[in-house]
Order: C-alpha cells, then sequence, then structure tokens
C-alpha cells in the first residue's frame, strides 16, 4: 500500500514538472514568434512570464527610441557637413576613408561609392602631402595645387581624434590666393609706377639746389619735366582713388536720368580739344535715348574710352562716337583706326596696370587704369564692355547696357 501511494505521488509530481515544463515550452516559443515579429503583439500572460515579456518589451520600445535618435542625430549630422563650405574625410586608423561629405568629393576627387577603405594617399598622391600625413605635425595646414582641377589651390588639415582616427579638412582658398597676388601685384605695380617720376623729380632738384646753377633754358626744361611727372602721379593718384571708391560703391549706383546725348557731345568737343586737330572725330547720336545710372562714373568711363582711342590712333587717323539702341540694349562705342590689339592681350585689358606695350603707354600719359576703371563702372550699371580689335587696323570698344537702363522718348 506504501509503495502505491509513492508510485501515485511519483507520478503526480511528473504530470506537474511535465505540465510545467510544457507550460513554459509554450511561452518559449510565443516569446520567439514575438521577437521575430515586428507586428506580432505583446503575448499575454501571467506571473513570471508576464513579467518577463514586459520587461522585454520596455527594453525593446527603449532600444528602438535610442537606435531612432541615433539614426536622426546622424542624419543630422550628414546634413550639416553636407552644407558646409569645407570638405570633411573621416580617416580610421591606418588613414583608410570611412566617410566623405559632397565638398570633399569635389575638392579631392573622391568617389563615395567606390574609394571607401582606399588609403588617402592613394587617391591625393602629391609628394608634400604624404610628407604632410607621415609628419603628425597638423598644427599648420598644407596648402596645395589640385593638380586634377584646373587652378584650384586647397587648404588641407589633418584634426585627430578617437583612437588613431582622423578628420581631414579641406578648403577652397582660389579666390583668397587671387586676391593675395593682386595685392601683390597691386603694391608692386604702384611702386614701379611712381619710382620713374620721383626719380626724375628728385634728380632734377638735386641739380637745381646745386651751387653750380643751370643755365636758364636748362632750368625750364627740368621744370616742365618735373611738371610732367608730377601730373603724371597725380593722375595715378585720382584714378587709384576712382578705382576704390567704385570698388566699395559698386552695387550702389547713383539712380538718375543721365542725358546720354547732351553729355556726348560735351565729351566730343572734349575729345577734339584732346586731339589737337591730329585726328578726324565724328559723332553718331540717337538722341532719344537716355539712360538710368551715375552721370559722374558714366562720363569718367566714357572719357577713358576715348582718351584711349586718341592715345593709340596714330595722326591722322579717324576715331567714331557713337550712341545707340541695338537688339534692344544701349550701346556706346568708340571705333578707331589705331594701332589695334592682338587677341591674347584683349581678354587682360581690364587688369590693373595691365599694358600691351609699357613704353608706350607711359609715354601717351596712361596710367594703367583706365579700363579697369571702365569696368567698374559698367559693372555697376550691370553694363558689359566688349572689345573687337584687329592689329594695324583698329579696335572697337562698346559699353553695352541693359533695356532695364534705357529711358526712351518718343518723338513727337
Amino acid at each position: 500500500m506504501a509503495v502505491f501511494g509513492a508510485t501515485a505521488a511519483l507520478t503526480f509530481y511528473v504530470i506537474v514538472l511535465f505540465l510545467l515544463v510544457l507550460r513554459h515550452s509554450h511561452n518559449l516559443k510565443r516569446l520567439d514568434r514575438w521577437l521575430h515579429s515586428e507586428e506580432a503583439a505583446l503575448p499575454d500572460s501571467s506571473g513570471r512570464w508576464g513579467d518577463v515579456f514586459a520587461r522585454l518589451a520596455r527594453l525593446m520600445r527603449d532600444q528602438k527610441q535610442t537606435h531612432q535618435n541615433l539614426s536622426s542625430a546622424l542624419e543630422r549630422l550628414r546634413r550639416a557637413t553636407s552644407a558646409m563650405p569645407e570638405g570633411v574625410v573621416i580617416l580610421d586608423e591606418m588613414d583608410r576613408i570611412e566617410w566623405c561629405n559632397p565638398v570633399a568629393e569635389k575638392h579631392l576627387r573622391i568617389n563615395a561609392g567606390l574609394d571607401i577603405g582606399q588609403h588617402i594617399t592613394h587617391l591625393m598622391r602629391q609628394t608634400q602631402f604624404a610628407e604632410y600625413l607621415a609628419s603628425r605635425n597638423y598644427k599648420e595646414p598644407l596648402v596645395i595645387k589640385q593638380p586634377r582641377q584646373h587652378e584650384l589651390m586647397l587648404s588641407l588639415q589633418f584634426v585627430p581624434y578617437g583612437d588613431k582616427q582622423k578628420l581631414l579638412l579641406s578648403r577652397d582658398i582660389t579666390k583668397l590666393e587671387r586676391i593675395q597676388i593682386v595685392r601683390r601685384d597691386f603694391v608692386a605695380n604702384v611702386s614701379h609706377e611712381l619710382r620713374t617720376p620721383l626719380t626724375v623729380i628728385s634728380g632734377f632738384l638735386e641739380t637745381l639746389s646745386d651751387d653750380n646753377q643751370p643755365d636758364p633754358d636748362t632750368r625750364r626744361w627740368a621744370l616742365e619735366l618735373m611738371s610732367e611727372q608730377t601730373r603724371r602721379m597725380q593722375s595715378l593718384v585720382e584714378d587709384l582713388l576712382t578705382l576704390s571708391r567704385l570698388e566699395d560703391t559698386e552695387n550702389q549706383v547713383r539712380e538718375e536720368h543721365v542725358n546720354i546725348p547732351e553729355m556726348l557731345r560735351t565729351l566730343y568737343e572734349e575729345a577734339k580739344s584732346l586731339s589737337a586737330g591730329h585726328h578726324s572725330i565724328t559723332l553718331q547720336l540717337d538722341t532719344t535715348t537716355k539712360l538710368l545710372g551715375s552721370l559722374f562714373d558714366l562720363r569718367s568711363a566714357f572719357i577713358n574710352l576715348i582718351s584711349n582711342a586718341i592715345r593709340y590712333t596714330p595722326d591722322g587717323g579717324h576715331i567714331t562716337l557713337s550712341w545707340a539702341v541695338q537688339d534692344g540694349q544701349g550701346v556706346f562705342s568708340v571705333q578707331d583706326t589705331g594701332i589695334g590689339i592682338e587677341p591674347e592681350h584683349i581678354s587682360r585689358l581690364t587688369e590693373r596696370f595691365y599694358r600691351v606695350d609699357r613704353g608706350r603707354s607711359r609715354e601717351t600719359g596712361g596710367t594703367g587704369l583706365g579700363l579697369a576703371i571702365v569696368k567698374h563702372v559698367l559693372s555697376g550699371h550691370k553694363a558689359k564692355l566688349e572689345i573687337t580689335s584687329e592689329p594695324g587696323k583698329g579696335s572697337r570698344f562698346s559699353a553695352v547696357f541693359p533695356a532695364t537702363r534705357l529711358l526712351i522718348e518718343q518723338d513727337e
């Protein structure tokens, strides 16, 4: 009887244990289905399994939220780095590319789809870049010319971070370098332009102050030369001041109704006086069209074009001044039968101090700034300068103004 009771008790315990195992197995399967199915609802359960399901649900919600926050932060970072004017390249501890923004792709010619994992020196093969990378001294940036892109100057700098990783930052400094070159050239040119007249004046002053005074004719000649060199320096200073003012106010042109026909009649008389009868000068006018702009600046630009034609047209040559409406645009032109200009010089004529023939320009009294002034005046009026020329036959300089600046009077 005792044996039977023990057997019955054991059987009962086995059945209970089996049911518990079956229940746990069932809950484990439900848990597995829930974990592997994003759409499955949280299994209903009580007791310890209910606590397990609830805690796992909270953990997964927190993990999902963390993932979303991280993804959102990464997306904001990508957008921010994409909007940066500088290029950004992330390098691993072996200096291999892990990621780059679009600006870096452009600067360094990186293909984000193909070059990830490449060593940075496989793409940037300049010796100075490899030496800069190996130096480990990144306090100062490396200025380098990108040979695969015409005239692109880059400032490159490594920023170490993390565990032997680096950021490579790139900045386009092409415009800055050009400005520096222009400044250096400007100082050199001004110094050169002033050196000759100052040397002449200084020499004559020394001569005139000597105890052995020169004869009256020599003294008069010296004074005339000093006066001429003084006028030359004065013209240079005035042109420099004009150019500086135009650069400061290029986008703030004074808006007034300019009677171009009337102004050109005055300039025509001045041109004849400047020519002193050495040239044949004619004037062709559309008397119904005026212009919206700055009278002072336009007069400065037009007289520069006219005086250039007189300077570079030999005696007996012909100069035509014209103002007309062509294809809906206002065009002031100066046509001459002068010495002409070789094609390779035309694109550089509006640069400061650029001269086709430096010696001839100085002999004729030019400062080398006239066409630079013309360019800035026209730019402020949203106009453009067109130049056509044939060596030995003459040139045509045309200031072309947009229709929005024309003031056309109707004939009665």
